[in-house]
């Protein structure tokens, strides 16, 4: 491991040109409309762990294809007014884990809805199963190859779907103000969190770190880590199918779909990231379309990025945030 990306001078003014498809608004306009034409139905249903200091609920909502999504709501124990509310997405292979595992935000005096991730599961567990039936044609093993051979029947349209749907989730829970919703995660669940400032551009904000699903052109050919190179190990068997898997990525590619948001936004990389490497971060940084926006670099981090000494810093940045709000 180093410094095998581009100098930091260079990645603050990189802005690739990226192609996007001509059809890519009105394919998740059409998306988000089938989606949004059910119901949410949001439930939460409260459950008993051993924290004294946090109440919990099942959160169970309705996704991509009628699939009914799980996650978990966290407030401060006896909240019964409306708080501030992040919506927290998770990394590739886990998911939303068992009910006492992630409370951060909880203990911090917001309202905490952490969404399922569906079909992950197997770094913390999970509780929804991709179930749309849309799996097109054979893969790798993960799920990044699941159903590329069409935009319409690839994975991630599912799980953007979900993402923004997660938003809709929260603002319809009592517990939860709507007008400051703030959306979150790392790597996988950084990527989610630009996808959902994209597609339901009026949330409060977003913190994104090292996030993952960015400018996949470069990323697949520089990177040697999955989940990257589960797309390599694809094309090295399939080799007839590079231009339709290209155009597939095209609509899913966060450095693409940042052009649409414009909440306030705090992103972070780390200059050693074999994962996420940082020409892909900024190239979605850069891109991002709301003014309001910083990234903090820690120079000799892997993907872990600013772990624990990155979270006082966001901590830091959401209040000053709602204060404004």
């Amino acid at each position: 491991m180093g410094f095998f990306d581009m100098p930091l001078e260079q990645l603050r003014d990189y802005r690739p040109d990226i192609a996007a498809p001509d059809d890519l608004e009105s394919f998740w306009r059409d998306t988000l409309g089938q989606a949004r034409a059910l119901p949410i139905d949001a439930r939460f249903e409260r459950v008993e762990t051993a924290l004294t200091l946090v109440d919990t609920y099942d959160v169970t909502f309705t996704g991509f294809g009628g699939t009914r999504v799980k996650g978990w709501l966290h407030v401060p124990a006896g909240t019964d007014t409306a708080l501030p509310g992040v919506v927290e997405y998770i990394g590739y292979g886990g998911a939303r884990g068992l009910a006492h595992q992630n409370v951060t935000y909880a203990l911090a005096g917001y309202a905490h809805l952490i969404m399922d991730t569906r079909g992950h599961g197997w770094w913390a567990a999970g509780d929804t199963p991709d179930d749309s039936g849309e799996l097109g044609t054979p893969g790798v093993p993960g799920l990044m190859t699941r159903g590329i051979s069409d935009p319409s029947s690839y994975y991630y349209r599912r799980l953007y779907t979900d993402a923004a749907r997660a938003v809709d989730a929260a603002r319809s829970v009592p517990l939860i103000d709507p007008e400051r919703v703030v959306v979150t995660g790392g790597s996988q669940g950084g990527a989610l969190a630009l996808v959902a400032a994209s597609l339901v551009p009026d949330v409060a904000g977003v913190m994104s770190d090292v996030p993952f699903l960015s400018h996949f052109d470069r990323a697949i050919g520089l990177t040697g880590r999955d989940p990257y190179n589960e797309i390599v190990r694809y094309l090295s068997r399939y080799r007839d199918q590079v231009a339709t898997v290209r155009r597939t990525l095209s609509y899913f590619d966060c450095a693409t779909l940042v052009g649409w948001a414009t909440a306030p936004a705090l992103f972070s990389t780390a200059l050693m990231d074999e994962t996420c490497a940082p020409s892909t971060v900024f190239a979605a940084f850069n891109r991002y379309a709301g003014d309001d926006k910083r990234i903090e670099v820690y120079e000799f981090n892997d993907h872990e990025g600013g772990a624990e000494h990155h979270q006082l810093v966001k901590f830091a940045w959401l209040r000053e945030l709602l204060g404004r709000l």
